[in-house]
């Protein structure tokens, strides 16, 4: 059973309504693309493959003040990074067109403009309960409003002194309706159109009509858009003779603990409490990329969570579940320390060194590949205790664990700091005890991991929690930002890790998922994701 958006393509298909199907993701290039977006790019994309339609990028650039090249090139990116392959296409090339829509309407008696401030716009308005006030440029002449509308594209009137409205109707229930701006006058340089234009449509009126140019079908759009539905149907039932578009609406993904906002993100970007747009804590596609999420793993989440028809939150292991299924299958399996303590073992000699076998399983198969073992070592600072929690079954006082693919081992002392903290362990190897030879009959009920102190590694650990905490008293988001959304932490890897190229996953042992980051200089590796649902992050 399909959702109820391929009920309607298949009903239009078999009625021969729309036999060839057209779809678009149309975002507007004044920011990076985020995880709700990717919902709308699979969705539409998907759509249009299963059908054996044609998909479009279009870019809705009708705002060129908040409009940026670098912007447009990291969407297009995005997009083919999902996997959507589709003719890129701009809305400002159908500028005249635009224009020439608004013209008819003018001629038509159906828009006309006006010179009201944007104050006494909001207050002529109305409000749910009571109708809207008409303006005195109502009726003004049909000559008389070509004339200024030529005036405004010609670059004769000021920014903010006239608009052009369509003349629909001030009593409507539909706030929408009542005569809404279609044009603004905006002198501003637009990164494609250079200064060609000084006024500019509004997407309400613009979003219709590139619809219908581009012959597109099926228009879908989230939920805060079907309030416009009647608004987007006037337009093409006054401007348009040729074959029309449906606008269909469905629920825009929500995640909790993650800002959904172009305008919140960018305030981030600006205010630096993240390292740019791709930081990895940011919810947006390339930060997803850089924290080390693959397409795969995210239009797996788009299918899982469906398209419905009402708004509702998604949990965020939903998407970590994603990205960890995929990784348990293809990561790379390796040992790193984050927070080091240096194990010395007491029984060997101090030049001793060994190989051993280090196995794991990737996916359904044995792997195994080899690694350096010796007497100094070190281990993860939480495997041992001084005073061990009930149930610690880690390394204690006389106490006894397994090394990973290697021996058990026996703690025979620490020294410890000024504050009394560990900051050497002492350990003996229990003879007979080597993985894949034990027969000793001693049983441990802890295995630990560490790295050979002699030839591992310096590397950084990124350790990355959500930006906003899990308050949800309705706080402002400002005031829910997580300061601790990022550790860093001063790790000791295998060697195996100094030669991993930038992009490559692995699982450390105990310790989660991590990538080598995309952009950084040196041995820095992102946390993707912990081992399990609610691993400490």
């Amino acid at each position: 059973m399909g959702n109820f958006l391929e009920e309607i393509i298949e009903s239009d298909i078999k009625s021969g309504k729309t036999p060839n199907i057209i779809t678009r993701f149309p975002p507007e290039p004044n920011g990076y693309l985020h995880i709700g977006h990717a919902k709308s790019i699979c969705l539409n994309y998907g759509l249009a493959k299963k059908y054996g339609g044609k998909f479009n990028l279009r870019f809705d650039d009708t705002n060129p003040v908040k409009e940026d090249d670098e912007f447009v090139a990291s969407i297009v990116a995005d997009v083919k990074w999902l996997g959507a392959d589709g003719e890129v296409l701009f809305a400002s090339d159908y500028f005249d067109t635009m224009y020439e829509c608004a013209v008819k309407l003018i001629k038509k008696g159906l828009a006309y403009v006006d010179d009201v401030t944007a104050e006494q716009m909001r207050e002529m308005r109305g409000t749910l309960t009571e109708k809207g006030k008409e303006s005195k440029r109502r009726n003004r002449p049909v000559d008389e409003n070509i004339k200024l509308f030529e005036d405004m594209k010609n670059g004769k009137v000021a920014d903010g002194e006239l608009v052009l409205r369509a003349k629909i109707d001030m009593a409507s229930p539909n706030m929408n309706m009542r005569d809404p701006i279609i044009y603004r006058v905006l002198k501003a340089h637009h990164h494609r159109q250079k200064d060609k234009w000084n006024i500019y449509p509004m997407y309400d009126f613009a979003h219709p009509i590139e619809d219908a140019v581009e012959g597109i079908t099926h228009s879908i759009c989230t939920l805060e858009f079907e309030d416009h539905r009647p608004l987007y149907d006037w337009v093409l039932d006054n401007c348009w003779d040729g074959a029309r578009p449906h606008q269909y609406e469905f629920a825009r993904l929500g995640v909790e603990r993650t800002i959904m906002s172009k305008r919140y993100l960018k305030k981030l970007v600006d205010e630096k409490f993240v390292d740019g747009w791709d930081d990895p804590r940011m919810p947006t596609l390339a930060g997803l990329r850089r924290r080390g999420y693959t397409p795969s793993s995210i239009r797996e989440f788009c299918e899982r969570i469906g398209v419905a028809k009402a708004n509702s939150e998604v949990e965020t292991g939903q998407l970590e579940s994603c990205i960890r299924e995929e990784l348990n299958a293809t990561a790379a399996r390796a040992m790193a320390v984050l927070e080091p303590l240096e194990l010395e073992i007491t029984n060997r000699d101090a030049d001793f060194a060994e190989t051993l076998e280090f196995s794991y399983n990737l996916g359904e198969q044995e792997k195994t590949r080899e690694v350096s073992f010796s007497g100094s070592l070190y281990i993860e600072k939480d495997d041992f205790s001084l005073d061990p929690p009930p149930k610690y079954k880690r390394l204690t006082l006389g106490g006894t664990v397994r090394l990973k693919s290697a021996y058990i081992i026996r703690c025979t002392g620490c020294d410890k700091d000024e504050n009394g903290n560990p900051v050497k362990v002492y350990a003996e190897i229990i003879e007979g005890t080597k993985s894949g030879q034990d027969n000793s009959g001693v049983k441990v009920k802890g295995v630990i991991h560490w790295v050979n102190k002699k030839d591992c590694v310096n590397i950084t650990a990124r350790l990355y929690d959500y930006l906003l905490d899990d308050d949800k008293t309705g706080r402002d988001f400002s005031e829910r930002l997580n300061k601790d959304s990022l550790q860093v932490c001063a790790a000791k890897g295998e060697r195996i890790l100094e030669t991993a190229a930038k992009g490559d996953n692995f699982q450390f042992l105990r310790q989660g998922y991590f990538v080598r980051d995309i952009k950084s200089d040196g041995a820095v590796f992102n946390r993707i994701v912990g081992l399990k649902d609610g691993f400490k992050r």
